[in-house]
């Protein structure tokens, strides 16, 4: 029996479209329920630093629809619709969820991300962008060229885009600063790998914090 969501149509993920070249991905739209799009906007952690921050970072800023966003894409049905898009098995995998909410122009360079990633889904939440490609996530066939790429995904509420990790998974968004929220999960290999990476994390942001401030 299907378990109820209090955010997601999970139904949209279940159709969402697939690519295999250069690596495997889906793109879903309407992700997030129209009923939820309101009360999540006002619930999104009001986090002013760039970069993503992990659930632990936002603390009590995860409270409300966002709080329950999350729950719902920790579900193990989620991780089975993307395991069977994806061709992979990450049901019994750890997942660490991280959070965006400002965007640099430096962010978004072309990468693969590391070997301790297994798989990644990245759940959108702007109500509306300029229809310029700026800030506009590009599925690459290379490591160097922006423009040589088979799908470009716009970061409007509802788009959900996720991606098998592999040597080739080359992606990245064009440069863009300004508001663009994200909400990434991640498969890892292991609790290890977890609880390194939030700890990376954290202490990226203290010392972010200690620079600005100091």
């Amino acid at each position: 029996m299907s378990q109820e969501f209090a955010c997601i149509d999970i139904e949209s993920l279940k159709s969402a479209r697939t690519g295999h070249d250069p690596y495997n991905f889906l793109i879903g739209e309407n992700f997030i329920r129209p009923q939820a799009i309101k009360p999540l906007k006002a619930d999104y952690p009001d986090l002013r630093e760039p970069g993503f921050f992990t659930e632990a970072d936002v603390g009590s800023g995860a409270h409300g629809e966002f709080a329950k966003l999350l729950q719902d894409l920790k579900s193990p049905e989620v991780s089975e619709i993307v395991s069977e898009k994806l061709d992979i098995d990450l049901v019994d995998k750890p997942k660490m969820i991280t959070i965006r909410r400002v965007s640099q122009a430096k962010d978004g360079r072309i990468h693969t991300d590391g070997e301790a990633k297994i798989a990644t889904m990245l759940t959108y939440l702007n109500d509306k962008w300029d229809g310029t490609a700026a800030g506009c996530l590009r599925v690459l066939r290379n490591g160097k060229d922006f423009e040589d790429y088979v799908e470009q995904i716009s970061p409007l509420t509802g788009t959900v885009f996720a991606f098998r990790r592999s040597d080739c998974s080359w992606h990245g968004h064009t440069p863009f600063v300004g508001e663009r929220r994200v909400v990434q999960m991640t498969w890892l290999r292991s609790e290890e790998d977890v609880a390194r990476k939030e700890r990376r994390g954290s202490l990226s942001h203290s010392l972010k914090k200690i620079f600005h401030f100091g």
